[in-house]
């Protein structure tokens, strides 16, 4: 085995743990969350932590047999679109009356650090990446994770200034016309 192919086993070994851990934080934030809108943000963070994991388990299971980077992995779509305008379509639907606690706001804190190392991550193995495929995935993944990292941000900044958060959608809905 080249070295390369087991630079690209030992990260994604390592993706592979991170991704694992991203489930299991997504699920006990979603057992104590009391909000609609943080229990489908976290179910949806949580079912993306497991499309990434099939993805890194078929790349994973092709490399150590011997095979190079292979495609397959892009079968494993995210059950959403883009996640950049989501959190405001629920707070559109479930309205702006939704809290959180002192616990709440401390899950986003540990979900949006999470989801900046995961980016972190991604990017540094992406700077070293020579195969396309493996370039590819990397800049897919580094994707998801920010867009994981801006809805929670987003939902952060709702609960803890609603007031500054509407302000901001207002200003960066508006055309300077």
């Amino acid at each position: 085995m080249t070295d390369e192919k087991e630079v690209s086993l030992k990260m994604l070994s390592t993706a592979l743990e991170m991704e694992k851990k991203g489930i299991s934080f997504y699920e006990q934030a979603l057992s104590k969350c009391r909000n609609e809108v943080g229990r489908e943000i976290y179910t949806m963070l949580r079912d993306d932590e497991r499309v990434h994991i099939d993805r890194i388990m078929k790349i994973y299971s092709s490399l150590e047999a011997g095979s190079d980077w292979i495609e397959e992995w892009k079968g494993q779509k995210l059950s959403h679109g883009d996640l950049g305008g989501l959190f405001v379509d629920l707070t559109k639907r479930h309205g702006k009356d939704f809290t959180a606690d002192a616990d709440d706001i401390q899950a986003l804190d540990v979900g949006v650090d999470f989801e900046l190392t995961a980016v972190d991550f991604y990017l540094k193995h992406l700077e070293r990446a020579e195969d396309p495929k493996e370039r590819e995935f990397l800049e897919l993944m580094v994707k998801e994770e920010r867009s994981h990292f801006k809805i929670l941000d987003d939902m952060r900044f709702y609960l803890t200034d609603p007031e500054a958060w509407f302000m901001e959608m207002e200003k960066s809905g508006l055309d300077g016309a």
